[in-house]
């Protein structure tokens, strides 16, 4: 991050959960730049710290009152100095528990949902006196469209770039809160994401990242006026100059139609790694979290994947341990990761969120057995993974570089299947496409020998 001038703010943003909430963050830096604010590393002196915050992990709540409880003596030294640090809890903790936040923690000024950050610049002036001293619950989903509210990017957004398509879910999983956090599924316009796209690459990025929270639902207007779905708008991305590599993320089988699949064998730039999160192998299961889809749709979309990609790997999350999970269940769960193969996945034991059906159902399964159930499935992946890495010895492959290692001439960059890659190189070789020779592989990692151009 850049230095902070004098006459500038100091901004401290602390970032929880999804790549979408990191693409946020990066926003309201972007909407608080123009009030003098300027992001900083470190919460110590400033003058606004920023909590956003996932609601989809297992005490993430209390997690955010830990972290405000340590943050509350920094406040009180600036008061003691006769300034000010404006407090503030955003994303989706604030959606879901905005009035709970200001009523156990006083010292909060401001929160606020993920749909609400464009208007940030109105919630600062009255949290700060301007139109008469307020604290501010803002947790609304306005009819309006916040992209078109918000500026454009003002910091460099750097050589892998994210780029958020599409927001909320209409799917309502039974174990989900995103639909009651970010609400019902939003897309963007193609004009308005392929602008910013340019943008990105202009600014030096040679890879992005579509975000959404169920991307591929992506619906929105063409430039003709016509709908346009994920494939076309991949397509289209895929056109512009510079552009190394795409990738999008997260999906929802429901949503992996014709199009878009056939947008894997077309798009050179489309990498051959795909998150598709599945939950269960069981069908019971399936059904239980409301997931509208079988164990055997996913079987079908993996094999036209790999028809249409035949080197595309994927990953997954999966849930153990959902209420009435039968040791057959599980089973069913186990037989499909050894069908499927994965290069790895996201895998939690089931933990109920607030406010969802799955929070009162029956038939819970004890904690103990769910936890053996996590650590067989979580050795049985650590087994692909390790084999698929292994497999990548001998072979080149492009590595985008894009931040330094921890020793000395060490740098760190992505494969195009997301395995981290260690190569001893120049510091100018960073931020650069190059081919690397593997040499070794690891549990989560490569390491191999930049070939000379």
């Amino acid at each position: 991050m850049s230095a902070v001038k004098k006459n500038t703010k100091k901004l401290y943003i602390k970032t929880w959960g999804c790549q979408m909430n990191a693409y946020d963050s990066g926003r309201m830096a972007d909407v608080l730049g123009p009030l003098g604010y300027e992001s900083v590393d470190t919460p110590e002196d400033a003058d606004m710290v920023i909590l956003n915050t996932c609601h989809i992990r297992e005490k993430a709540t209390d997690k955010v009152f830990s972290d405000l409880g340590r943050l509350r003596p920094l406040k009180e030294q600036k008061a003691a100095k006769g300034e000010k640090m404006l407090m503030a809890v955003a994303g989706c903790v604030a959606q879901a528990e905005g009035d709970f936040i200001l009523e156990r923690a006083p010292y909060v000024d401001m929160v606020f949902g993920p749909q609400t950050y464009h208007e940030l610049p109105e919630m600062v002036a009255k949290a700060t006196g301007a139109f008469g001293k307020a604290r501010i619950v803002n947790t609304e989903f306005p009819g309006d469209d916040k992209f078109d509210k918000l500026p454009e990017e003002q910091s460099n957004a750097g050589v892998s770039a994210f780029l958020s398509i599409q927001e909320g879910c209409d799917k309502f999983c039974t174990f989900c809160v995103v639909p009651y956090t970010r609400g019902a599924e939003y897309s963007r316009s193609v004009t308005q994401i392929i602008d910013e796209a340019k943008r990105l690459v202009d600014q030096g990025a040679l890879e992005i990242t579509l975000l959404g929270q169920n991307v591929n639902a992506f619906h929105g207007e063409g430039p003709d006026g016509q709908t346009w779905g994920l494939g076309r708008l991949l397509r289209e991305v895929a056109k512009i100059d510079g552009l190394e590599r795409l990738r999008y993320t997260t999906s929802h089988p429901r949503d992996m139609d014709d199009d878009l699949i056939a947008a894997h064998g077309e798009l050179e730039k489309l990498q051959p790694f795909l998150h598709l999160p599945v939950q269960s192998g069981s069908d019971k299961i399936l059904e239980a979290m409301n997931r509208k889809h079988t164990r055997d749709l996913f079987f079908d979309i993996i094999e036209r994947l790999r028809a249409a990609r035949p080197d595309i790997t994927f990953s997954s999350d999966f849930i153990v341990g959902f209420p009435s999970e039968t040791d057959e269940d599980f089973e069913d769960t186990m037989d499909l990761i050894r069908r499927v193969g994965f290069v790895s996945t996201y895998s939690f034991k089931f933990s109920a969120r607030p406010g969802t059906p799955a929070a009162n159902m029956k038939n819970l399964v004890r904690d103990d057995i769910a936890s053996e159930r996590l650590a067989r499935l979580q050795a049985l992946i650590n087994e692909q993974q390790i084999a698929f890495n292994k497999a990548c010895i001998g072979r080149t492959l492009p590595v985008l570089l894009d931040r330094k290692g921890k020793k000395p001439g060490q740098l760190v960059g992505r494969s195009p299947y997301m395995q981290s890659v260690f190569v001893e190189a120049p510091d100018t070789t960073i931020n650069s496409l190059v081919n690397v020779h593997i040499t070794d592989g690891f549990e989560n990692s490569l390491t191999g020998i930049i070939e000379k151009q």
